[in-house]
């Protein structure tokens, strides 16, 4: 896997002209009025969630996983032992319709990955536990997805990648605003 301390150090020179430049360029021609400024910027990070979300849906792949199954295995496995959630937790922190948990939940538990129980405390409820089995596929995918993610940052200097950390969490935080 690669670290931190593999990156390369040159990473300062500029990347060049790519698609988003052109696409900035033409509406300069035919629109010099518009400020494309944040065009050039959402349009870069939708391409780089497309490519990633591409290649590391490719990565899961081998593992039987869909992405959106990764998450459902990667929060329980965040939440620790006993790795078990309700459902209604799991949709939340997934912000996912409780009919759309359900339809991952089945292929999931289909799958041998997790299972699902009645909750002791709560007899209307469900718990979702992950299967010894989901938790090792879940542990190798999770290695999987971030060995391409660690590619994908090695030309940039660590200092680069902290700083890219935090614009995009000023970003995010702009973003979400109602």
């Amino acid at each position: 896997m690669t670290t931190k301390a593999t990156r390369t150090t040159d990473a300062a020179k500029p990347a060049g002209k790519d698609p988003v430049d052109a696409i900035t360029a033409q509406w300069a021609e035919v629109r010099p009025d518009l400020d494309t400024a944040p065009m050039a910027v959402f349009g870069r990070v939708y391409r780089v969630a497309r490519a990633m979300g591409d290649r590391i849906d490719k990565a899961y792949d081998r593992f039987g996983i869909a992405r959106g199954e990764f998450d459902v295995l990667a929060t329980l496995r965040r939440s620790g032992e006993p790795y078990t959630l309700s459902p209604r937790q799991l949709s939340a922190t997934l912000m996912l319709t409780t009919g759309g948990m359900t339809g991952r939940l089945d292929k999931l538990e289909r799958a041998g990955l997790l299972s699902r129980s009645p909750d002791p405390h709560d007899r209307r409820g469900l718990r979702v536990t992950l299967s010894e089995r989901g938790l090792a596929i879940v542990d190798e995918a999770v290695v999987a997805g971030l060995e391409i993610q660690h590619e994908a940052l090695e030309g940039l200097r660590e200092d680069q990648v902290e700083q890219l950390q935090e614009l995009l969490r000023l970003l995010l935080a702009g973003s979400t605003r109602d």
